[in-house]
């Protein structure tokens, strides 16, 4: 049984992407730091399908995951090798990106936030290794990203950004097997409290480029959306239904890949036709055409989603097929003899004498 309210969380982590990216708020990455509650919503699925399936889950997690990306793969790879991407081997890696693969040109930028992807394909694939090891010990190893992320911090230290998000975010994920668990069911307030006021105090002291935005502060980032994710997987309230949650979820990865290359886009026809960017008529065109064209290209492949988790394709998911309704057949009613005049119950009367 689906849990609604898991839904309406990563429906909402959805748009809030979507906002951030098309207006750079800042203040955003605070009011609700969607990055790691995605996380932490696909670490508690995570655990669940291992529970369930055992190591297939890493087979069923890729299936659900891949296509979506192969069709804009289909797209972009070729354009880019179109205007002198040079072919290597490298360039699979667009097929399964387990490193960030090579881009140039448009894509460069309309690409940026493959790093998503990236992430979690690393997440899924250690998922059957973890698992075990935070089950006995699972205390220890939540705490062993954040100390991490602490060290590389404090230290001063460069590695690679795969094992920089390992730390950043695999706390999160790790929180989302404690929720599976139910390990988080009882709110600690004394530890949220001291989570949120540890990475608040770290981000006003040490401002990114961009101010306050948690993007640019990992250590931050991960404190306060540790807080946040405690608060919101310890809650677990009815969430009824509806056909926009609905489309939301069934199509957040086709939303997620499509939107910034359509952000993108519209800020180069912004510069280049001298219309407004910034302020909010510049947000507000951009944003309702932002939607307009998810709308679109939901329609178009968002079915790849329905096919890749087994389900029947739907151009709108939650949307039940017309049926025509069928006409019953006519029913013959033969009267019943008793319900005749007696000069015509006996012509009714079968004829025993054949």
């Amino acid at each position: 049984m689906r849990n609604r309210y898991l839904d309406l969380l990563r429906a909402v982590a959805t748009v809030r992407v979507v906002v951030y990216h098309s207006t750079g708020w800042a203040a955003l990455t605070v009011v609700f730091p969607a990055m790691s509650v995605m996380f932490a919503l696909a670490g508690s699925m995570m655990a669940a399908s291992l529970d369930r399936h055992g190591p297939w889950a890493v087979e069923r997690r890729l299936q659900r995951l891949l296509p979506a990306l192969w069709v804009l793969v289909a797209v972009a790879v070729p354009s880019m090798l179109a205007i002198g991407l040079v072919w290597d081997w490298q360039v699979l890696l667009w097929a399964f990106p387990l490193q960030d693969p090579p881009a140039t040109g448009y894509w460069l930028e309309a690409l940026a936030a493959m790093w998503y992807l990236r992430d979690f394909l690393w997440f899924v694939l250690l998922s059957p290794l973890v698992l075990p090891i935070f089950r006995r010990f699972p205390l220890p190893t939540i705490l062993t990203p954040y100390v991490g992320l602490a060290v590389i911090t404090f230290a001063g230290l460069h590695p690679p950004l795969v094992v920089r998000d390992m730390a950043l975010y695999g706390g999160a994920w790790l929180l989302g097997f404690a929720h599976h668990d139910g390990l988080l069911a009882k709110r600690r307030w004394w530890l949220i409290g001291a989570l949120a006021v540890s990475g608040a105090a770290w981000a006003l002291t040490h401002p990114g480029p961009r101010g306050l935005d948690l993007n640019d502060i990992p250590l931050a980032n991960a404190l306060w959306s540790a807080a946040f994710v405690l608060v919101l997987l310890g809650c677990s309230p009815q969430v009824r239904s509806s056909r926009l949650l609905t489309v939301l979820n069934a199509r957040a990865l086709t939303i997620y890949l499509w939107h910034v290359p359509f952000i993108v886009a519209l800020s180069r026809l912004a510069t280049w036709t001298g219309l407004p960017i910034y302020g909010w008529v510049g947000i507000t065109w951009r944003l309702a055409a932002v939607t307009l064209l998810l709308g679109l290209v939901v329609l178009a492949v968002g079915w790849v989603e329905d096919v890749s988790a087994g389900r029947r394709p739907r151009l709108i998911p939650g949307v039940a097929r017309s049926r025509v309704p069928v006409s019953p057949a006519p029913v013959l009613v033969i009267p019943q003899p008793s319900a005749l005049p007696d000069d015509q119950r006996l012509r009714h009367q079968p004829d025993l004498s054949r």
